[in-house]
This record gives structure tokens, sequence and C-alpha cells, in this order.
């Protein structure tokens, strides 16, 4: 009987992919109406606008029936050098309107948040770079300590013991960001460089916040790098970094201070590494010392988590939060990797070998292996032979077909770091029913594709599981997985490498910011989607000709696909670098 069903639904795949039998629903205005019970509700505070942080996260808090509550953005936006600002005279958030806002939440009856610690005490992961001082500034003047403020915060929703809160922090990557305050990338490379010298290993009682503030300035063997830096002429620069450093590492110590104490048990910490080397860079003693706060209960059950990546930890939270409020108990999981290479980093920005930042992320969402699994994992690494790229791929999608005729959900991640050019994408496209994954993340900060992915992806299947998704939760679903599969293949594979050329080559542009010098932004607009129009529609024909996984209770069912159809392009920095846009649907059938 097994076999039977096995092969009519590998029968239906051929079908779906030929075009037969296919038949598209028009899709419907966006944003689409609320679902008529109103969902669970999430206090968000974002660590910045970008989509990862803002739409993204609303997609998944919604495929898990949650209502995601957030500021307005005014309160938590970057604007680069040259852009508008927020209330004419702020680059980044404003922290003291958004410690209110939650104060606000809290009045009003709420007891779930994720707030980004970035944002609260800086105005944003940018910001939290450059800022060194701890005095924040009042809306009608004046101004607060910034970690008295984070203390009042963090014991105002302690009182309250329904609630639970996730807290998203980072170890700062190893410069600040360019065309940011001023930076250039001068400025970046030279601190950059700085940065990823090795540095004098504390130890013990040695690992404590004022040696690790003096830490910076030595190498393992005694060099002095403050001489070194004044002989280079970057040694200003060096130090305001490194005081951007020592401020960002004495609020996450007053953090871990405060939920150290009795009463915060129901709060947790996610630490997010930002990019990092390959080296004993100047984040090892930082990394080391937050380890030895990180929590656990008096059952041994971890409360803290420290690990790679930081935009991908509000997917991590909310995730995690959702597994948590069910009855997850943990399950098996088939890893496998194709391309050889799972034992080196994914690319220069990690400090972790592939292999080890996947097992990591399974230890968070309580993944184990097994072979025998139902849910499988499949990661694209870089090819460790460049002769054998086809064969990798075809491997790849071997295995995916295998696994959609067995109806096994799936979870892919490409960190491959674009080495395969898009031939990757193009065979994706071609030859397999996208539409039927659980979860993707590819063409991402490599840091981050992991967490991505599995975020999705576990808290989709915990979904199917349960059997206790809705329609509007497959809907959310759907949008998580078409915005990754779209702006991957076409936009960031295609799109933006023409866009770079155009705006470098004929516009005489800086295409990581529209203002300096200023350029047509609506000519920039109509090119993106021209451009996405014709790149998406073989990816979208395959979305639409696919169906996907809508419970696993019993056994595995099925729904197709809906029209899709995207419009309101933007760029929410006024860059090229991402995009963001929305996603019609039609109804699932």
């Amino acid at each position: 009987m097994k076999q039977t069903k096995r092969l009519w639904a590998a029968l239906l795949a051929l079908v779906l992919l030929a075009g037969c039998g296919y038949q598209r629903t028009e899709p419907l205005p966006y944003p689409e109406p609320a679902a008529s019970e109103p969902g669970k509700t999430i206090a968000y505070v974002p660590l910045d606008d970008r989509p990862d942080n803002v739409e993204r996260v609303e997609y998944l808090a919604e495929s898990l029936g949650y209502a995601l509550v957030m500021p307005e953005k005014v309160l938590y936006r970057t604007a680069l050098d040259g852009q508008p600002k927020n209330f004419d005279t702020l680059q980044r958030g404003e922290p003291w309107s958004l410690f209110t806002w939650v104060l606000e939440q809290e009045a009003a009856g709420c007891d779930r948040y994720i707030l980004s610690l970035d944002q609260m005490h800086s105005g944003g992961l940018v910001a939290s770079r450059s800022m060194t001082g701890y005095g924040i500034e009042l809306p009608g003047g004046g101004t607060a300590r910034v970690y008295s403020m984070l203390e009042k915060l963090l014991a105002a929703l302690s009182a309250d013991e329904k609630n639970v809160v996730w807290l998203l922090d980072s170890v700062m990557r190893l410069a600040p960001t360019v065309g940011y305050e001023g930076g250039t990338l001068e400025d970046y490379n030279a601190i950059r460089a700085f940065g990823a010298l090795p540095r004098r290993t504390l130890e013990g009682e040695a690992l404590n916040l004022e040696n690790l503030d003096e830490s910076y300035w030595w190498g393992p063997n005694g060099e002095n790098l403050r001489s070194r830096t004044k002989e280079e002429g970057t040694y200003e620069a060096a130090l305001r970094h490194v005081r951007s450093r020592a401020r960002k590492m004495t609020l996450s110590y007053v953090v871990q201070d405060t939920l150290a104490k009795p009463g915060y048990e129901n709060f947790r910490l996610l630490i997010g590494i930002d990019d990092s080397s390959l080296e004993d860079c100047i984040q090892k003693n930082e990394i080391a010392y937050l380890r030895q706060g990180l929590r656990t209960d008096s059952e041994g059950t971890q409360l803290d988590w420290l690990l790679s990546g930081v935009d991908d930890l509000a997917f991590k939270a909310v995730a995690r939060l959702y597994l948590d409020e069910t009855d997850w108990q943990g399950y098996s999981v088939n890893l496998q990797f194709f391309g050889g290479t799972e034992d080196l980093p994914a690319c220069e920005y990690d400090f972790q070998p592939l292999a080890e930042i996947v097992l990591e992320h399974f230890e968070f969402f309580d993944l184990l292996q097994g072979r025998a699994a139902q849910l499988h994992v499949l990661v694209l690494t870089q090819p460790k032979e460049e002769s054998l790229k086809q064969a990798y791929i075809n491997l790849l999608l071997q295995t995916l077909e295998d696994r959609r005729e067995y109806q096994q959900p799936t979870i892919l991640i490409d960190a491959s770091n674009g080495t395969y050019g898009t031939a990757f994408y193009e065979a994706l496209t071609k030859d397999t029913e996208l539409g039927y994954l659980l979860a993707y993340s590819g063409m991402l900060d490599m840091a981050i594709v992991t967490g991505t992915a599995l975020s999705h992806g576990a808290a989709r299947y915990a979904v199917l599981k349960n059997g206790e998704n809705t329609d509007a939760m497959d809907r959310a679903w759907a949008r998580t997985l078409a915005d990754s599969v779209l702006k991957d293949f076409c936009y960031k594979g295609v799109v933006r490498n023409d866009l770079l050329a155009y705006i470098r080559n004929d516009l005489g542009g800086d295409p990581n910011n529209f203002w300096s010098p200023e350029l047509d932004r609506e000519d920039l607009l109509r090119r993106l989607e021209e451009d996405m129009k014709k790149e998406t529609a073989p990816v979208i024909r395959t979305l639409e000709q696919s169906r996907f996984l809508s419970s696993l209770e019993e056994e595995p069912e099925e729904k197709h696909w809906g029209g899709i159809a995207l419009e309101n392009y933007r760029f929410p920095w006024d860059r090229a670098f991402e995009i963001g846009m929305d996603i019609r649907l039609g109804e699932f059938h």
C-alpha cells in the first residue's frame, strides 16, 4: 500500500513539473485580512529595519500563529550618511522611546517579548559599532544612563512571572560600517585588519571586564598593538573602535549580571557572533567572557545561547519560543552534506567549520542526527574538487527527488558561498518541485544561512507534526519560502549584479548608498521591477506547480500552491545590497 502511494506521489510530481493538471489560482490583494481569531501577541523590537529583521520575521511569526507587534519604523530605522534622518536629527533608532514603548506593551497585558538589545541601547546594529558614550538623549532634553535604563526595563518585565522574554545580543564584528558617520572603505579595511590580529588569551580569573578592555591592545606574545597602530597612522580610528567594543561588552555584562539574579528564570538570552575571522581575533576573549555567563537551570537545561550569526537571531528566537510553547521534544534529523568541505568554514567571515555551526544549531533546536529520521537537512558546501561541481549538484538533486518521492519533509541549505554560480539555482528551478521544501536559505551572509533555514524548517515541522496549522499559517509559511527562494535565485543571483554594474558604470554612483551621490531612485526601482519580472517568471512557475506538506500528524497530507504575484518593490536602505517586496498568493487547493 505504501509503495503504491509513493508511486502515485512520484507520478503526480512528474505531472506537475510537466505543467499538466496545474490550475493557477489568482493572487489575492496584499496585505490579506487578519485571521478571524487574533493570534498570540509578541512584542518585538527589531535589530533594524532591513527585511531579515522586519517582514521576514513577521512571516515566520504568523506562520506559527503569532501576531507580531512592533514600534513605529522611525524608532528603529537606520539611515546611512546623506540619507533623510529620523526626526530630522538621528541616523539611528531612538532607545528612550523604545524603552517607553515596551513598557506600554507590558501595561497593555503583553506577555511575550523579543527585544534586540543593540537597538534598545544603541539604536541599531550599525550604531552599536560606533557609539562610545553611555548617555542616551531624552526626547524632551537631557540624557539617561543606558545601563540604568536596561536594568529598569528588565526589572519591570520580571515583575510579571507570566512574561517570556527573549533578549537578542551580539558580539561586535571586527570593524564599523562603511557609509555611516563618515566611515570609509579604507577605514573599514584598516580597522578590520587591526581586529583580525591575534590577541593575548585571557583565562580563569584573568577573564574579566577590566582585563578584556586592555587585551584589545596586546598580541599573544606581548606585542604592543597601540604602538603598531600609531606607526601605521590608524591609532585614532582603532581607539574609537576599542572604546565602542568596551562599551558594548559593559552593556552585555550588565544584562548577564542582571539575569543571573533570582526572578529572571523566564528570560532567555541569545547572543550572535557577527562577522568574524578564521584567526584568533579581537572577538576571542569576548566570546570566552560571554560564554562563562551563559545560564542553565537547576536541571541543567540551557537558558542562554551563543551561536554564529546575528541577522538570524529573531528567526531563532521566534522559532524556539514556539517550540517551547508546544509539546516539542525534539526530533531526529538525517543530515547530509554535498560538496565535501563541511569541515572548513563556509567563508572567510566564519570562525568555525560549517559542520560545527550546523550541529550547534541542531542542539539549540533539540535536533539529533539519525539516519532513519523523517526530517531531512541537505547542505551544499563549496566544492572540494572543482571538476566535480556538476556531480555534487546532480547528487543533491537526486536526493531531493528521492525525498519528494517518499513525502519526506526537507530543509535545503546552500552554504556554497556562490561557488557554483547560477548553475545550482537553474537546476533547482528546472528539475525540482521547489515549493515542496520545508525551508530554504542560501545566498545570505554565510554565518546566518544555517540559523535561517533551521529556524523556519524546525518550526514548520513542529506545526505539521502538531496538526494545528490554519490556512493563514500556511500562507505565511509560503511567503517565507517564496521570499527566500525568489530573492536568492533571481535578485542576488542575477538582477543585483546587473544593477551594480549599471550604477557603477553607467551612473557613476555608489550602489551602497543611492544618496551619495544622489541617484534617480524611481529609475532604479523601474529597472528592478522590469528585471525581476523577467528573472522570477520561471521560478514562480515552478513554485506555482508545486504541492506542499500541509500535515504530518498521522499520514503526510499535501495541498497545491496557488498563484504568486510580486509588487511594491523597494530598497529598504536605499542601497542595492537587499530588496523588499510584497508577495500576493492565490488560494491553496
